[in-house]
Formats: structure tokens, sequence, C-alpha cells
């Protein structure tokens, strides 16, 4: 019983070091918000991540915009790890790097656009430009994300946000209660083994004495 309690505290504290592991360093492709609000700060989010974390890769990035009424793509912004270029000048000063910092592995080509006015609600594309360096050659992909923007006069939540942070703090309150339930029951099986031995142990001692008392009255009659 007590292996077994070990057994599951291990795979507590495993599972424990990999959720801390994935929120804390770990990339994880999460979409943009869509909603802005008209001269403030918005964040276009764009991530794309490895399949491969051990493999060594670069990537460069490039942001595309089609405005409503537009008919294609046009190409609004660039980043390759150094520096970068604002090429539509309705976003010069503007936009702003705000992804993967000191690397030139990005995998967070999310970018700031500073003063958001109505004229900036349409379509961005992100497009990453990825090559992987194996051992005895280069593999070159390219993955690309689509935001929908939406430019509004005051700030509102929508459902499904509010339903994902409810959906998210159940989650989390669901796995603390799990793991208390879990510390409980292997704290009352250990309890339970010790109580169980220590009887075994006092039972055993008991025995031993009687034996040897046993013994000494033998040993006195042969006298």
């Amino acid at each position: 019983m007590m292996d077994v309690c070990v057994r599951r505290f291990l795979l507590l504290c495993v599972f424990c070091t990999l959720s801390v592991s994935l929120c804390s360093g770990a990339c994880a492709e999460v979409d943009s918000d869509t909603e802005a609000v008209a001269g403030q700060e918005f964040k276009l989010g764009c991530i794309s991540c490895k399949m491969r974390g051990e493999v060594e890769a670069t990537a460069t990035v490039d942001w595309h915009f089609k405005a409503r009424g537009e008919p294609g793509f046009v190409h609004i912004y660039s980043y390759d790890g150094d520096a970068s270029s604002i090429i539509d000048e309705r976003f010069e000063g503007r936009l702003e790097w705000d992804g993967s910092k000191k690397t030139y592995d990005l995998q967070d080509a999310s970018v700031l656009i500073n003063n958001v006015t109505f004229n900036d609600s349409g379509v961005y594309r992100c497009t990453f430009n990825r090559v992987l360096s194996y051992e005895h050659y280069e593999y070159s992909t390219i993955a690309s994300k689509v935001v929908h923007l939406t430019v509004v006069a005051k700030a509102t939540r929508g459902t499904a946000s509010i339903v994902s942070e409810v959906m998210m703090y159940v989650s989390i309150i669901g796995l603390q209660l799990w793991l208390l339930v879990e510390m409980i029951y292997c704290y009352r099986k250990i309890a339970a083994a010790g109580e169980e031995a220590l009887r075994a142990s006092a039972a055993e001692y008991l025995a031993i004495a009687s034996e040897s008392k046993d013994n000494c009255a033998g040993v006195q009659v042969a006298e």
C-alpha cells in the first residue's frame, strides 16, 4: 500500500512539474485578441511553435494587412531577429515588435499597434519563414496565422472571452481539489500502514519476551 501511494505522489510531482514548465517556458499557440479600442494600444498576437523543440532553427517574420474594402493583402512589416522594418506608411511610427527577444529562433511574432485607428480594422496575416538545421541538411518551412481585427470606440468583453476565463479558473480549482483528495487518501493509507506496522512490531516484541520468559523458567526448573 505504501508503494502505491509513493507512486501516486511521484506521478503528482511529475504532473505538477510539467504543468509549471508548460506555463512558464514552453511554447503554446494562443489565438490573438480580435477587438481593439480606438486611440489605445493593441497587441496583434501570432505564435508558431516548432514541432521539434530540440532542433536549432532561424526564422524571419512578415506581416501583411488587408483593410476592409481592399482587394488583397499589403506587406506592412518585417522582422529578422535583429532589425524591424515598417513598410506601409499607414503604420509608420505605430508598429512595434513584441515577440521573441534575443533569439533568431522566432516563435512569437506578436506586434503592438500604437494609437489604433478605425482604419486599422481588417485582416492581418503573419508569416514565419523558418529554417530547421539538422546535422546533415536544412529544411525550410512556412507557417501563417490570420487575425481578423475589429476596432471599436469602447471596450467590450465577448461571451467567448468570459467563458474561456471561467473555464480556466474552474480547471485550476478542479486540479487543486484533485491534488488535495489524493494527498488525503495517501496520508490515510500511510498512517494506517504505520499503525499496522507498529501493532505487528508490538506483537513480535511480546512474543519474543514471552518466549524468553518461558526459556528462563525452563532453565530454573532444570536446576
